[in-house]
């Protein structure tokens, strides 16, 4: 396997990682009891961007082979 390949595999695969990982926090933080409790991370937007990065790096590295 090419290591360019596999190198944007494996960022892909990052990528997809912080988005499964924000995904999870975003849905804590919707869920949480103390409504005032508000925090300051954009855990919507991180999912956004990791999953399209991530799917991007993917189709790319997918289609290098």
């Amino acid at each position: 396997m090419d290591d360019l390949r596999m190198d944007v595999l494996l960022a892909g695969g990052a990528a997809l990682l912080l988005a499964v990982i924000a995904w999870i926090a975003d849905r804590r933080r919707a869920r949480r009891r103390d409504p005032d409790a508000v925090g300051f991370m954009p855990w919507t937007t991180l999912f956004f961007w990791g999953a399209f990065g991530g799917f991007v790096l993917l189709v790319a590295g997918w289609g290098m082979g």
